[in-house]
């Protein structure tokens, strides 16, 4: 009975009579029965730690994969990388990086709020207006506070244009309420007001002893309402100021490397405590294995494990067998992808294809997300020809394995490391 539950092949009746003999033998059978018990409870209790194993685990799991080691991956999706420290020599992209609209830099993802709050406050020593502008939009969090108070600020300036000769419009009362709740909590708010010409004045009240501190408007500025009109416009229609995700293109010289893929750390929208959650989680994911599920419910699940994943890394291979890489959102749509590729070819106006592993081709629903595609959090895929152009260039006697990239990149290619 002990032979049976040994993880090892059923021995023979003789070997088992040998093999009680002496103590020493039997108490090793004995461990080896207890651990095929643990191991039928808790099928590889000694799971992997690092991230990527993690996933790729509980994936598999609550696929209830028959074959432990089993691979499920979507088409188009390569075996998820180990989140590596950045720092590290054989990262396939240092970093993910983003680009300062205001300034150009390009920035780490912990650089990027404290350089945009900079590059706006430096801002006001040359365009006051649109400094508080970008202030108001970008340093409130709020949305719905936010515009509150733009419609606010907005109904203020109306009724100055509408009623010009009506001194009470040119004043606005500090602390009056409506003021002190929509305005006076948002940040650049005062910048606003004493950038498109109000100034601050103690003005007296009628029936109440002391003055209160009012903004007034300057008589210059009363006397050209469009400019008002003008801030007003620009006040509603900005937006708040954001990093832009940098692509970080790089092209690759032909590589056998080029579905591998080691991504540092900040690829994962995972904190050190939720990776050790998962940890803990995994034996509640294996106890899953026996319950029931319906495809759907696999999906969902699948899903939720896809939306763990803030960016993907995406290489296309080139007919030359080089390699065109970019840094992209996990939820971007797939036609970021074609643009991105398009604007490093030679002849950007040709029709081309762009293929998953399995030969699917993402054309056919380019406003699916990276993620809806099984394209996270790192992919590689086939530059395709259109079929008629194909054949256009091989009647033309040109080689279609040829280099369609612009010289530019070409002149930076790189050895894929």
């Amino acid at each position: 009975r002990i032979g049976e539950r040994a993880p090892k092949e059923k021995p023979t009746q003789p070997a088992l009579r040998q093999a009680r003999q002496g103590p020493t033998d039997e108490a090793q059978m004995a461990a080896a029965a207890a651990l095929a018990r643990l191991e039928q409870k808790q099928p590889r209790a000694r799971g992997p730690t690092s991230q990527e194993s993690i996933r790729n685990q509980v994936r598999k799991e609550l696929r209830a994969e028959a074959t432990v080691g089993g691979s499920t991956e979507a088409p188009g999706s390569n075996t998820v990388p180990e989140a590596k420290e950045e720092g590290s020599a054989h990262l396939a992209v240092p970093g993910v990086c983003f680009t300062c609209p205001l300034t150009g830099a390009t920035l780490r993802k912990d650089q990027r709020d404290a350089h945009i709050k900079e590059a706006i406050l430096s801002h006001f020593s040359t365009d006051p207006v649109a400094a508080s502008i970008m202030k108001i939009h970008t340093f409130n969090k709020d949305r719905d506070r936010v515009k509150l108070g733009v419609d606010t600020i907005a109904k203020y300036l109306d009724n100055i244009c509408l009623h010009p000769e009506e001194e009470k419009y040119r004043k606005i009362k500090l602390q009056n309420r409506v003021f002190q709740e929509r305005i006076n909590c948002l940040e650049g708010t005062h910048e606003f007001f004493e950038a498109i010409g109000f100034q601050k004045a103690l003005l007296p009240v009628p029936d109440q002893e002391g003055p209160e501190e009012f903004y007034v408007l300057s008589e210059g500025v009363l006397a050209q309402p469009q400019s008002l009109q003008r801030h007003k416009e620009q006040l509603l229609v900005a937006e708040p100021v954001r990093a832009t995700l940098a692509r970080q293109r790089r092209l690759f010289r032909p590589s056998p490397m080029a579905s591998q893929f080691e991504l540092p750390g900040d690829f994962f929208n995972l904190t050190a405590e939720e990776i050790k959650r998962e940890q803990r989680l995994r034996s509640e994911a294996v106890e899953r294995l026996s319950v029931l599920r319906t495809k759907a419910m696999r999906e969902r699940e699948e899903q939720r494990e896809l939306r763990k994943y803030s960016y993907t890394l995406l290489r296309v291979r080139l007919p030359d067998g080089c390699l065109l890489q970019g840094t992209f959102y996990a939820r971007e749509r797939v036609a970021a992808l074609y643009a991105f590729v398009r604007e490093a070819l030679q002849n950007d106006w040709l029709p081309f294809d762009l293929l998953a592993s399995g030969g699917q081709r993402l054309s056919e629903d380019e406003s699916l997300a990276f993620n809806e595609c099984g394209l996270v959090p790192s992919a590689l895929l086939t530059f395709s020809w259109d079929a008629a152009v194909l054949e256009d260039i091989k009647a033309a006697g040109a080689n279609p394995d040829s280099s369609i990239l612009k010289p530019e990149l070409l002149a930076a290619i790189e050895k894929l490391s």
